[in-house]
């Protein structure tokens, strides 16, 4: 078995110094190299290299010319390409389809390393230079486009990425446990052709004589013609997500079949472990360090992931389809022995920025009846309320805080990931809001009520707003109780389905109503194969078969998003224009619930009356009713 070197290579030089003589895989990125966990080459790499295979990494390659693609050599294996930790078209592009002008997983946040739709361009490079290697696919954007999907930045649907990028197999989810069988197989010889039953994976086939219990959803060239077409197949992928019940499915795409198999089983604890405990370096490759490193690796430097998986199941979020709603939680030990080793780093100045997961009071919750779990199609455990089989004990996940505070070198832990508020008010102990406000809040914490229309919250799949009320109270008065001046910061979604003009006013009359003012708000951006964009593309809630209003008008955007920042100078006519179309006149002017005065205020800029936009009434339109 290989030993871990301090960095997987990327030359040949640093292959040599590892001792190898050659490279069993080569993982292709559209992200730098970062040696940290929170990175998906670092992890399925040093999985590989843990298991015997040498892994070398080719990070950000110029796509133009080969010479970046070669400068590896031919792998004994095969090659394995992703376009990074986030999708291509969301690294590169605003929710209004702005050319961003950074990019936070590249050296010095330097935009223009990739090239749009990265797995794509890699792979087919890959495809060229290497005639008869196999071609593995996998990260979040092959995850999220590995059947046919709505691409918001072509506006169009998209067959699916196995076949665009000429891959032998599409990883989807969390790839660990699919790429080390994926490897092993293929390096006893095994035909990329003949990989027919590893869980967590796409693959193209002539025909379905292997698979007979597949479902069969409507065909790429159906649900690119039908949005109707499109939302039932969406339906049919959604109800086959769960690793103990799933069917196959299958869609065809002109003479083809895209057949997804049955998602991987999730990783036990003992595995979570083996995982976490690799020698990862936590720091960014050294050809970096004239850049000044690479700025997402600073969000999570001296950060520890807890679990992996969600059952909130939000409508607009992709980790429903990427690590899917079983929670997978590490040892209290294995977190331990990680903080320990962050303590020891030389840059650790005693913070531990964050303990968590995508949902950070999730860890070792979930479903009490696995006999129940395992076949449920929904797995909807929190929506629209929470299942009677849920069962929620913050205990575990306070115990790892408090070992995690405790540990030498450590004068402060933070919960920086989300919470879930509407699971801490089951603690009816109040212990667990308690030791947050007291000892893991630093200053302020980030709660996502994301609505206050329960029309929009409800195709968000969001609690009511009444929910984020209650926790609002508990928090603010325990906090008043430990004479602590703490804050939130709370953060919500313009545009999103569901949300017509009417209900963005009422969110902006919420807000008023309780004297917040939010600095960023987001923008509903349709990324690939999440419910939301199927709400988007089709007008329609896959799941309920009921009409969904979609905002897509540009203008009416810009109007939701702009009565979410109503003071400010630069939105008052857009919000006087979303206002006098909406009939909501009474919320201009002097009084106490208006938005708006009379006149437009003057520009914090440049002291004058902000500008008033030219309207553009006769080109786009929104729903008035």
């Amino acid at each position: 078995m290989p030993a871990q070197p301090a960095f997987l290579p990327m030359s040949l030089d640093e292959v040599r110094a590892a001792g190898w003589d050659g490279l069993d895989v080569i993982l292709v990125s559209g992200d730098a190299y970062v040696d940290h966990p929170a990175f998906g080459i670092a992890l399925v790499g040093r999985w590989l290299v843990h298991h015997g295979f040498r892994v070398g990494v080719i990070a950000q390659p110029d796509w133009r010319t080969p010479s970046d693609f070669l400068k590896l050599g031919r792998p004994r294996v095969c090659f394995g390409v992703t376009g990074g930790n986030i999708d291509s078209m969301v690294t590169h592009y605003t929710a209004n389809k702005k050319l961003r002008h950074d990019d936070d997983f590249s050296p010095g946040g330097r935009a223009g390393l990739r090239p749009n739709r990265a797995t794509i361009v890699y792979a087919n490079r890959l495809r060229e230079l290497f005639k008869g290697v196999p071609i593995l696919l996998g990260g979040v954007e092959p995850s999220q486009r590995r059947l046919a999907h709505y691409d918001y930045w072509d506006d169009r649907v998209r067959r699916s990425i196995l076949l665009d990028a000429r891959a032998d197999v599409l990883v989807y989810g969390m790839g660990e446990r699919q790429a080390l069988e994926l490897v092993s197989r293929l390096a006893e010889g095994k035909d990329p052709a003949a990989l027919n039953d590893v869980h967590g994976t796409c693959i193209r086939r002539k025909d379905l004589s292997a698979f007979p219990d597949a479902v069969v959803i409507p065909s790429c060239e159906e649900v690119a013609a039908d949005p109707a077409a499109y939302a039932r197949a969406f339906k049919s992928i959604y109800y086959n997500q769960n690793p103990w019940s799933a069917k196959p499915v299958a869609q065809k795409h002109g003479d083809q079949w895209v057949i997804q198999l049955c998602p991987a089983l999730p990783l036990t604890e003992s595995e979570m472990d083996a995982v976490y405990s690799l020698p990862y370096a936590r720091a960014a490759h050294p050809s970096y360090a004239k850049d000044g490193g690479v700025p997402a690796f600073e969000t999570v430097k001296h950060s520890i992931q807890s679990h992996r998986g969600c059952y909130g199941a939000c409508s607009f979020c992709t980790i429903f389809f990427h690590q899917g709603s079983t929670i997978q939680s590490r040892s209290q030990e294995s977190i331990v022995r990680e903080a320990q080793h962050i303590a020891a780093m030389p840059s650790f100045r005693g913070t531990i920025d964050d303990v968590g997961g995508p949902t950070a009071n999730m860890y070792k919750t979930g479903c009490g009846k696995p006999e129940v779990h395992h076949i449920c199609k929904t797995q909807h455990c929190v929506f629209p309320r929470h299942c009677k089989n849920l069962e929620v004990d913050h205990t575990p996940y306070l115990d790892v805080l408090e070992s995690v505070r405790k540990v030498p070198g450590v004068k402060k832990v933070r919960v920086a990931t989300g919470i879930r508020y509407d699971l801490v008010l089951r603690d009816g102990s109040g212990k667990f809001m308690d030791d947050l406000c007291r000892y893991y809040v630093g200053g302020q914490i980030k709660v996502a009520p994301e609505h206050a229309s329960p029309d929009t919250l409800a195709a968000m799949k969001k609690p009511p707003i009444e929910v984020y009320e209650e926790f609002r109270r508990r928090y603010s008065e325990t906090n008043a109780d430990l004479h602590k001046k703490q804050y939130q910061v709370e953060y919500f979604i313009a545009g999103h389905p569901g949300s017509t003009i009417h209900d963005a006013i009422k969110l902006a009359e919420y807000i008023h109503m309780k004297g917040f003012y939010p600095e960023q708000v987001q923008d509903f951006t349709p990324t690939p194969m999440t419910l939301s964009t199927c709400m988007w593309y089709t007008g329609v809630d896959p799941l309920l078969g009921k009409t969904v209003y979609v905002a897509k008008a540009m203008r009416e955007r810009r109007m939701q998003r702009a009565l979410l920042q109503y003071k400010n100078p630069e939105n008052y006519a857009l919000v006087r224009d979303a206002l006098e179309l909406a009939g909501r006149a009474d919320l201009i002017g002097t009084g106490e619930k208006c938005l708006i005065g009379h006149h437009p205020p003057r520009s914090v800029a440049t002291g004058r009356p902000a500008p008033r936009p030219v309207r553009a009434r006769d080109t786009e339109s929104f729903d008035e009713g």
